[in-house]
């Protein structure tokens, strides 16, 4: 059997950098658990306007907590905090971003959410995510399964509460050019560019496949290929993903495997971000999907 670590010490992982993965993975057990006395929305709004549900107050501070003690993290921006935080006593510089519970609107129909991790080695969090460290995300489905890379592919474990540790699922993912689509939106207020993609996946015979969890979505196109995306509209022309907290851990995951990530026009991981709320339109999926979309986008 492989462990989560070591795997990431095959890799060359320095042991700081091993002991956050492993820190913040591990947090995952206590999150689960916290669902069931954890199901109602609370009478508070997120940074983004968004009405929170317990369990996304409950793992930001839980995480937040954890995270700030552990003396590894010297900055840290939650999709739930309005301010990015700095922890002074910090040891090492690395920096994190994270969505404490992505999803969270399926707590109550008890469908797949997750939790989405992106780390840089120093510089702050307003950084590109193609100088991502590492990225990972986990799934809480029928598996807790954790999904991570150091830069070197992308690999998936599965979490075992008899010996409490991660144990490898998937040493290798490569996304195929699969023929399944899923869209957020309101379609009467989609743009043109976007009402085109749509056309052509009609047209192409693409199966509509999505699940309303990004994570979940994203689990999806490394397995089965495709593309899942939120696009830019006429009342929200940057779309509603976070740059930091989900389009650029993601990505980096996608991307890991083979895939692509991208606004329509241009490569998202390239951006760079002006501030931690940042909203960006999100393709995300197979690589020659992703040529066609910007093709497509290019040409009007």
């Amino acid at each position: 059997m492989v462990f989560l670590r070591k795997y990431l010490e095959s890799c060359g992982c320095e042991p700081d950098l091993i002991a956050l993965i492993r820190l913040i993975s591990r947090q995952m057990d206590p999150i689960r658990k916290a669902f069931l006395d954890n199901q109602m929305y609370e009478h508070t709004l997120n940074a983004s306007g968004e009405l929170q549900a317990q369990m996304d107050t409950w793992a930001d501070e839980h995480l937040i907590k954890v995270v700030g003690e552990s003396g590894l993290v010297r900055e840290l921006a939650s999709e739930e905090q309005a301010d990015i935080i700095r922890f002074e006593n910090s040891r090492c510089e690395y920096c994190m971003v994270m969505d404490p519970l992505d999803g969270s609107s399926l707590i109550s129909t008890n469908l797949a959410v997750g939790t989405i991790v992106g780390i840089y080695e120093n510089g702050g969090v307003l950084q590109p995510g193609s100088k991502l460290r590492a990225a990972f995300y986990t799934l809480f489905g029928p598996l807790t399964v954790l999904v991570v890379s150091v830069g070197k592919g992308v690999q998936s474990f599965a979490w075992d509460p008899e010996s409490e540790h991660y144990l490898l699922l998937k040493d290798h993912f490569s996304v195929p050019e699969g023929k399944q689509y899923g869209t957020g939106g309101v379609r009467n207020e989609w743009l043109l560019p976007h009402l085109k993609v749509i056309e052509y996946f009609d047209q192409n015979g693409f199966k509509i496949r999505y699940s309303g969890s990004f994570v979940a979505d994203c689990h999806q196109l490394l397995v089965y290929g495709g593309i899942y995306t939120y696009p830019g509209s006429e009342k929200s022309p940057n779309g509603k993903f976070r740059l930091l907290f989900e389009a650029n851990p993601l990505g980096f995951i996608i991307t890991q495997a083979g895939g692509r990530i991208t606004d329509g026009r241009r490569n998202i991981l390239n951006i760079v971000p002006e501030k931690h709320h940042q909203k960006t339109p999100v393709y995300i999926g197979s690589k020659g999907i992703i040529e066609k979309i910007e093709e497509i986008y290019k040409n009007l």
